[in-house]
Formats: C-alpha cells, structure tokens, sequence
C-alpha cells in the first residue's frame, strides 16, 4: 500500500514536471502569434475556446482526463503499466522530434525523451525483482496480499 502510494506521488510529481516543461515551450511557441498565424496555421479553432492558454488536450482533440491514471494495486499490473506509459510517451517524443526542427522545442523535449528511456529502464529493474522474490508459479494465478488461499512461497 505505502509502496503503491509513494509510485504514485512520486509518478504524478514527475508527471507534472513534463506538463510544466511542455507548458512552457507551448507557451514560447504561441504568446507573440498574430491573428493571421493563428489562422494560417489551423490554431484558430483551439484559439477560439481558449486563446494561447494551455488546455490539456490529446492531439487527437480528446481532452485530459484523469482516467488516464491506471492503478490497479497489483504490482506487477502496476509495473507494466508504468513500463507501458514510458514507452507510449517516448514514441510521443519522437514523433515531436520528427517534427520540429526549433532547437528551443527540440532540446527539452530530447531531455525529456531520454527521462522516459531510463524510466523504463527502472521500471524493468524493479519488475525483475519484484518477480524474483514472488513465488514464480503464481504470478498471474493471485495476489497473495489480499487472496488468502494463495499457495505459500517454497
């Protein structure tokens, strides 16, 4: 539980420090914009909703919602999640990356790219040990926190 409560504080703090970097550089990118780059450069229909302020949206126009916080309280669900979210944002930053050609945009957001990569890299690490130390005929069968009838560990 503690455990499940420190990954998540610690995720959402991290978590909010891409959004503030992201912030940022969107900001960089739209405060001097005319009305005519605005409208030239399709932005006129998010402009018109909520002029140069940051909104959480998806490029896909959907916006943020705090589903996108998966928990389960399983460890290993958790963990894979966490492994899958790292890599669903680093395909993100490459594509960024494939697309921007301004180093201001370019270089957080390479940081931010490798942050996701070492990430990962810890994630599996602590995937590996948590199923190191499980008994390794039950990992999917139940969890032994809350399932009494578990198999106990030989």
């Amino acid at each position: 539980m503690i455990f499940s409560f420190l990954h998540f504080y610690h995720w959402g703090a991290h978590e909010l420090a891409h959004v503030e970097m992201i912030s940022a550089i969107l900001y960089q990118l739209t405060k001097d914009l005319t009305i005519d780059e605005i409208k030239e450069s399709g932005f006129d229909t998010y402009f018109v909703d909520h002029t140069t302020g940051i909104y959480p949206v998806a490029a896909s126009g959907a916006p943020f919602t705090a589903t996108y916080f998966q928990s389960k309280g399983d460890i290993i669900t958790d963990l894979h999640e966490n492994l899958a979210a790292e890599q669903k944002a680093r395909t993100t930053y490459d594509n960024i990356l494939r697309l921007a050609d301004d180093p201001d945009v370019r270089d957080p957001i390479k940081f931010l790219r490798q942050r996701e990569i070492v990430h990962y890299q810890r994630f599996g690490e602590a995937l590996r040990l948590t199923t190191d130390r499980l008994n390794s005929r039950n990992f999917y069968a139940c969890n032994p926190v809350f399932d009494k009838n578990c198999p106990k560990k030989r």
